[in-house]
């Protein structure tokens, strides 16, 4: 039987070197069958590791939001050929991305999981975000509904300020505009609220103010690729 092998990917262009060890590419090379979100991403990121990879000799089998138990059980078949990776859209498989639910599978049918380091946008977000690592949660996406939203945040701020937690968000990339202006009407304005934008790419920026700090500043995240990250009260 084979390892089911969580394969990291980079967050932007042109960091291969800089964000996934040379361990883990030559790794990557030998395994010949890939669960991905997105198969033309994934053979163009191969040959950005390795142009002498023979793409026409890989299998790329679909694991997406949108499949079925039915096809997630599907790739369990191969794992008794041989090894299988899972590649998501960007960092690391399910860390806000699918592949959860095969690894779960893998685990009751006595698969060996292996984990391969690289980049978590999520959670170089919030180590440079001087904020709390002792006590945080990543909560996804917030309602897009503008009522609902200043419910959510509201009841975050309330817990980050009562459990001394550090609160981690992410957000459409053309919506992130509409959400920091709603974090800056909604939250206190003592509330530490970081940006971290295009992280590990040659546009990355990275900023951590109070909302009122912040007010007033127009950064330019329209479209780009964000985490936002907020504390209340306390020094965290």
């Amino acid at each position: 039987m084979g390892k089911l092998y969580l394969l990291p990917n980079v967050l932007g262009d042109g960091t291969i070197e800089g964000v996934i060890p040379p361990g883990v590419r030559e790794r990557i090379k030998t395994i010949k069958v890939f669960a991905t979100e997105n198969a033309k991403n994934t053979r163009r990121y191969l040959k950005q590791l390795d142009r002498e990879i023979v793409i026409d000799e890989l299998t790329f089998l679909d694991l997406n939001e949108h499949s079925d138990q039915r096809q997630v059980e599907a790739i369990l078949p191969y794992l008794d050929e041989g090894d299988v990776g899972v590649i998501s859209e960007a960092g690391c498989p399910g860390i806000a991305d699918p592949g959860a639910e095969l690894v779960e599978l893998a685990h009751r049918h006595g698969v060996e999981v292996v984990p391969l380091v690289g980049p978590s946008s999520i959670l170089l977000a919030l180590i440079a975000s001087g904020c709390t690592g002792q006590r945080f949660a990543f909560n996804g996406y917030l309602p897009v509904n503008k009522g609902e939203r200043a419910r959510a945040l509201r009841a975050y701020e309330r817990q980050s300020a009562a459990e001394d937690r550090t609160q981690v968000f992410i957000e459409t990339p053309y919506r992130n505009v509409q959400l920091f202006e709603e974090m800056l009407a909604v939250l206190s304005p003592a509330t530490r609220l970081t940006i971290a934008r295009d992280i590990t790419t040659g546009d990355e920026w990275i900023r951590t103010r109070t909302v009122k700090e912040w007010r007033g500043e127009h950064p330019d995240i329209h479209k780009h690729p964000a985490i936002f990250v907020f504390h209340a009260g306390g020094r965290g």
